[in-house]
């Protein structure tokens, strides 16, 4: 048998996140307008993440294509944090259904800041369990082979017709399980360039404080980056697939899956727990910055008031010397004036 690695390329694992939030909800009833088949698997993961197909584009040889049905076709994901992977789909298809066709379904978008991830993966046809060394994922696809349990006839040509496995299934959850890893890190890297901007904008008042400078903010300002910090600090802390060890829709799965083991290894491959304690310091200090703005905001209210009462108090005082004035001057006899 002929070998081909030699001459095919590894396919991709690409992530993209477009927004804080997917309305799957939404999404799904776009894709069924679009006519995808939602969840051809069958795991029954929605709404927890909405499962297609799409056809199959690099790395795949021809005795995978004779050997392996799965070869044949792409997956995407699209996860409610706002991130979708696709498997071993096209970069421009990908993109267009990120972007375009599920942009209706969107919340808060952020496509001038769109963050995507790569991975690259193997199809061992030896193994039936996927791991993952170094930054690539060897996905086991031994059970996975698929045999035509009939045929159909379109277009007067004779097409296998394939029965879903439960093997395949359970390539699927794995699938889900990696791919939920490489979004929780991509995900993070949306925060980590919020924060990178926050930094930018508030990078000169340790230097100005240092200088014995005032801070030459104004109240807007001031409240801009206060919000913009606390939303970070949510979206890291209050959404659960970022903080959690693993996300609820593993939960009910079989322990002989390893899909904690799965999640757990692209974490650690991508340095997603030292990247969310950094963020986390880093946080800490921007939460200190903030102090300092809320506090010289405080001062500069501070100083208006008392400005505006001392103002109130000599147009009081003139006043009373006003009238005072005008009452001696009617008090004098007219004979003295």
């Amino acid at each position: 048998m002929q070998n081909y690695p030699a001459l095919y390329i590894n396919p991709i694992i690409t992530a993209y996140c477009v927004a804080e939030q997917y309305d799957l909800n939404q999404v799904a009833e776009i894709l069924r307008s679009c006519e995808y088949k939602l969840d051809p698997d069958s795991t029954n993961l929605f709404p927890q993440v909405v499962h297609i197909e799409l056809p199959a584009t690099t790395g795949v040889s021809p005795q995978q294509m004779n050997e392996n049905y799965r070869a044949r076709i792409g997956d995407v994901f699209i996860f409610p944090s706002g991130t979708i992977v696709g498997w071993n789909v096209d970069e421009e298809s990908l993109t267009l259904l990120a972007t375009k066709t599920l942009f209706p379904a969107v919340v808060n978008p952020h496509l001038e800041r769109l963050e995507t991830e790569d991975l690259e993966y193997v199809e061992d046809l030896s193994k039936d369990s996927s791991s993952m060394k170094g930054d690539t994922i060897y996905l086991g696809c031994k059970s996975g082979n698929m045999q035509p349990s009939d045929s159909a006839e379109t277009d007067g040509v004779q097409h296998p017709v394939y029965e879903i496995a439960t093997s395949d299934v359970n390539l699927t959850l794995a699938k889900i399980a990696l791919s939920s890893g490489l979004a929780r890190s991509t995900k993070l890297a949306v925060l980590e360039s919020l924060l990178d901007e926050y930094f930018a904008l508030t990078r000169s008042i340790p230097t100005m404080l240092s200088r014995g400078k005032g801070l030459p903010f104004t109240r807007s300002f001031v409240l801009q980056k206060t919000g913009q910090l606390m939303s970070i600090r949510a979206q890291l802390n209050l959404y659960s697939e970022l903080t959690d060890s693993l996300p609820d829709l593993f939960w009910d799965s079989r322990y002989e899956l390893g899909l904690e083991r799965l999640y757990d290894q692209v974490g650690r491959a991508l340095d997603v727990g030292i990247r969310i304690k950094t963020l986390n310091e880093k946080m800490d200090y921007a939460q200190e910055i903030a102090s300092v703005l809320r506090a010289q905001l405080s001062e500069q209210h501070g100083n208006r008031l008392e400005w505006i009462i001392i103002a109130l108090i000599t147009i009081e005082v003139g006043f009373e010397v006003r009238r005072i004035y005008h009452e001696k001057r009617l008090s004098v006899p007219e004979d003295i004036v």
